[in-house]
């Protein structure tokens, strides 16, 4: 039961992961490879606030996400002033210095020994201690930031984004400042990558560099692509997917010797079949 718990909050948060780079990527057509940056940024500031200074979960989710809006607004004007591949090269370049600076500044992120002993949320005198109460908290941050994203997906503000995706110059003639819609995009979902980064970091209580890669990062892009882009449902089961398949593939009878290639190996040709056979993701409106 444990185990299925574990997966549970899994999904949770890369659900989260996977609704906030679906604004960027699938709804406003932004190729951006730097949201484990942005994960990371959250679970630091979580970890640090917690552990130094006592605060609140709550209250440190709430300044990860204000840090990390101030830190994507400056890494979105600066990828502003790029288009298309070179967007996407500049974002990976973010994401490798937000990576070296996790592991160099020593003396606030304590580099590759991590930081240990984070505390689990507390509310009102209950602590989410247990993992099934933490499953429910990471619950109910999924479903509020799925409706919040369908709801912004659905507005007239969703509708611009979609359009700068189709269109950007033809939105431009018709008076629409995209550079304002593309940066308040790239803040809002970095904010909701700070998420579910105080929340992995809460659950797991010890975070250090290596999780935030730009492997993480890639990762996260292939959670948007197969669940589907511009979905924000596809993004959810996306994250299910890519969580559940390698757990279920450690179920098939391979030989102990070779098993975690194989495992490998079968993962990647499912996601390649995919690819070729169902482009648009599993419910998506576009191809990539």
């Amino acid at each position: 039961m444990e185990y299925l718990i574990h997966i549970g909050i899994l999904i949770c948060i890369y659900g989260i992961l996977g609704l906030s780079l679906n604004l960027i990527v699938g709804v406003t057509g932004l190729l951006s490879i730097t949201q484990a940056a942005f994960y990371g940024i959250g679970a630091y500031a979580t970890a640090i606030l917690l552990t130094t200074v006592g605060m609140n979960f709550f209250f440190a989710v709430l300044i990860g996400m204000a840090i990390t809006a101030v830190i994507s607004l400056g890494i979105g004007f600066v990828l502003s002033k790029f288009k298309d591949d070179y967007y996407a090269l500049g974002s990976f370049g973010f994401n490798i210095i937000v990576y070296s600076i996790f592991l160099n500044w020593q003396s606030l992120t304590r580099g590759p020994l991590g930081i240990p002993g984070i505390g689990r949320p507390s509310l009102f005198g209950f602590t989410f201690s247990e993992n099934i109460w933490f499953l429910v908290l990471s619950a109910v941050f999924l479903v509020a930031i799925y409706f919040f994203c369908e709801y912004l997906t659905n507005s007239s503000f969703g509708r611009v984004l979609k359009g700068i995706r189709e269109d950007e110059e033809a939105l431009r003639v018709f008076g629409y400042n995209t550079l304002f819609y593309k940066l308040a995009i790239f803040v809002i979902g970095a904010m909701l990558a700070s998420v579910a980064g105080a929340l992995f970091a809460s659950y797991i209580t010890f975070i250090d560099p290596s999780t935030f890669t730009l492997t993480e990062s890639i990762f996260l892009l292939a959670i948007v692509i197969l669940g589907g882009l511009a979905s924000n449902k596809g993004a959810v089961i996306g994250a299910a997917v890519l969580i559940l398949l390698p757990e279920i593939l450690r179920f098939v009878g391979f030989p102990s010797d070779i098993a975690a290639q194989m495992r490998q190996v079968t993962y990647g040709v499912i996601l390649i079949v995919l690819m070729l056979y169902r482009p648009q993701g599993l419910v998506g409106e576009y191809k990539l």
